[in-house]
This record gives structure tokens, sequence and C-alpha cells, in this order.
């Protein structure tokens, strides 16, 4: 006895919603920096810039933090068994901004952050 696969629908309720979520445009803002505190004050600006204008944001979202680890002999030629381990942290936050204006995109790129963060800004 066989058993044939029937095709799966979409229904319409779920093709309303997709053309809704494909309508409305998002300004996605990837914030990384060495150290948190830096990196939270200058998220914290960019939300208070965005607010000053009424838009819609969601996050900030933390994202996993990125370790890279180096090992380092002490010496130069005798002791192998003598090592130094170094880590270097990046960490990253996202926001998005739902439906940006004009306004909210001049206001943000007029921004001075600190150095030491870097914005990735991204138009979906």
């Amino acid at each position: 006895m066989t058993t044939k696969n029937t095709p799966k629908r979409k229904t319409a309720a779920k093709k309303t919603a997709k053309k809704a979520e494909e309508a409305i445009q998002r300004l996605r803002i990837r914030v990384r920096a060495y150290e948190h505190k830096l990196l939270d004050a200058s998220v914290k600006q960019i939300i208070d810039t965005a607010l000053r204008f009424d838009a819609e944001i969601l996050g900030p979202i933390p994202l996993p933090t990125e370790r890279k680890r180096y090992t380092v002999n002490r010496s130069t030629f005798v002791h192998k068994d003598a090592r130094e381990q170094f880590e270097m942290r990046v960490h990253k936050r996202m926001i998005d901004i739902l439906s940006p204006t004009p306004k909210v995109i001049e206001s943000l790129t007029n921004l001075s952050l600190p150095s030491g963060v870097n914005i990735d800004v991204k138009m979906m």
C-alpha cells in the first residue's frame, strides 16, 4: 500500500502576514566593542536619539560574545612548557528600528560615538 504525499497549501492568513512583514522596512544596527561599558553607553546614546524622533525600537539584543584566545611561549628557546594565555573579547549588541523616517536616519549618521565602537547599519 502506497501513500501519496499531499502538497502543503499556504492559507490566506499566512500569505497576508508574510506581505505585511515585507512591507515594514527596518534599520538593523549592529554595534561591536571590546569594552562592554563603552558599548552599553553608545547603545543608550543610539536609542535616545531614535526615541527623540518617536521611532519604534526593538532591542538592544545582546549577541554572543566573541572570544579570541592566544597561547604564547614565555621563553623563546628552551622552556616549552611555560606558556601564557591571552584572551580578547568582542561584545555585540543589535538594535532594530522599525519604519525609520529620514530624520531618524540623518540624526543617526550625525551621531558621534567614542572610538573603539564599530557600527554596521543595514536597511532590510
